[in-house]
């Protein structure tokens, strides 16, 4: 694979997280939004579907391998959503904002009459696609359960509202280094160097 991967997302969290997570391996890894990279549209409706997009059209406009990601929060007593429409519920007019999609997840919950605890799962899918080869996936699931108010301040995302099962801290209250060892991403990413670096 090289030295070099093209991490094919323009969010800055998980950027610093997937650096994080392949640093043991060596491995330069550089973003879509560094390259200058348009978004893809994501049209699927499955986050295998979505990050085969992202990868694919990241790949065919700098022929470098490229990895991308589509994850999000499915919430049990919401029929699974948000879901793949994760990121959307953060959509506001001045940009995404992930309070606005933690109070919309809480408001729903409430709205329900949904009883606690709120159990939800983080689930990621990574999406490798090489010069010359069918796109391969690898897969990462966290259950847990959502809390309000909200905890802690690192991380990204849903972060201060999810608590990974047997823990009593939000990801957002780990460091880095503690929630890299457990989360969906880093799951889905053991799958992808399993076969590359070990």
């Amino acid at each position: 694979m090289g030295e070099t991967l093209l991490f094919a997302t323009h969010n800055a969290g998980k950027v610093e997280e997937m650096r994080g997570l392949l640093a043991p391996y060596g491995v330069r890894v550089v973003s879509a939004a560094e390259m200058g990279l348009p978004v893809p549209e994501e049209t699927e409706d499955s986050f295998d579907g979505n990050a085969r997009v992202k990868a694919e059209a990241a790949c065919r406009e700098t022929g470098l391998p490229a990895l991308a990601d589509d994850s999000g929060l499915c919430v049990d007593g919401l029929g699974g959503a948000p879901g793949v429409w994760t990121a959307d519920w953060a959509e506001t007019p001045s940009g995404r904002d992930f309070l606005h999609a933690m109070t919309r997840t809480r408001d729903a919950l409430l709205a329900g009459r949904i009883p606690e605890p709120w159990l939800a799962a983080f689930h990621c899918v990574l999406a490798f696609a090489a010069p010359g080869s069918r796109c391969e996936f690898h897969r990462g699931v966290v259950r847990g359960r959502l809390v309000w108010p909200l905890r802690g301040a690192l991380g990204h995302g849903y972060d201060p509202m999810f608590v990974p099962e047997g823990r009593t801290q939000t990801f957002a209250e780990m460091d880095a280094a503690e929630k890299n060892r457990i989360s969906h991403r880093s799951l889905a990413l053991a799958s992808f160097v399993a076969g590359r670096f070990t």
